[in-house]
């Protein structure tokens, strides 16, 4: 995954969501050109593409900004998304209510029904971020997603940890049905030897 080269024939639409400051344009950029860059509030929104492997749809990726005004236009981009990636400021914890009303109110679309989504828990290099898994509680992840594919990686906008596996991760749910993307998660899981427990607890925090 990185730069667009070769033209393909299908591209997948990718819509990129997030508070403000959650680091959204930071990581598509050091995702693109593996360069980190001052960025300033997205007002507006960037369009990235970005290459996958050759079986896959290329992705265009729009990022959107998401400040308070920005936000009521998020709905104009829900046509023709076929996953959804919400970037969350694992280090922010006051503004953690915030986002969870965001996303809430994002997948309460009815154009949006079974979307895919990864949820990028970002800023994981700051001292006293959240973990994933608090953030999955956090969130109310279980129930808001109960229904569709979704998962919550933990990543760094700014070294570049865990951004790949993010978007590949979504690029995995658009591909795969929900019952499978389970399996396959429970089949992996148990090669290499995690208990029943820790599949579960798993699946709990990213299906």
């Amino acid at each position: 995954m990185g730069v667009h080269g070769s033209k393909r024939q299908k591209q997948a639409q990718v819509l990129m969501l997030g508070l403000d400051g959650s680091g959204k344009t930071t990581l598509l950029y050091k995702l693109k050109y593996n360069e980190s860059v001052v960025t300033v509030p997205t007002v507006g929104f960037n369009v990235e593409t970005l290459e996958t492997d050759r079986s896959s749809p290329g992705l265009t990726v729009w990022d959107v900004g998401g400040q308070r005004r920005m936000r009521p236009h998020w709905r104009h981009h829900y046509a023709d998304t076929a996953g959804l990636v919400f970037v969350v400021d694992s280090w922010d914890q006051p503004r953690l209510v915030e986002a969870r009303k965001e996303l809430h109110r994002v997948l309460r679309y009815e154009s949006l029904r079974g979307v895919p989504v990864v949820i990028l828990a970002n800023k994981q290099d700051l001292p006293a971020a959240l973990s994933p898994e608090a953030l999955c509680l956090n969130l109310e992840l279980r129930r808001l997603c109960d229904g569709r594919a979704w998962f919550i990686q933990p990543c760094s906008a700014t070294t570049g940890m865990g951004l790949e596996q993010g978007f590949r991760r979504i690029v995995y749910l658009m591909k795969t049905p929900l019952k499978q993307t389970q399996e396959d998660i429970k089949i992996k899981m148990k090669s290499k030897g995690f208990s029943i427990t820790a599949v579960r607890r798993f699946l709990l925090c990213g299906s």
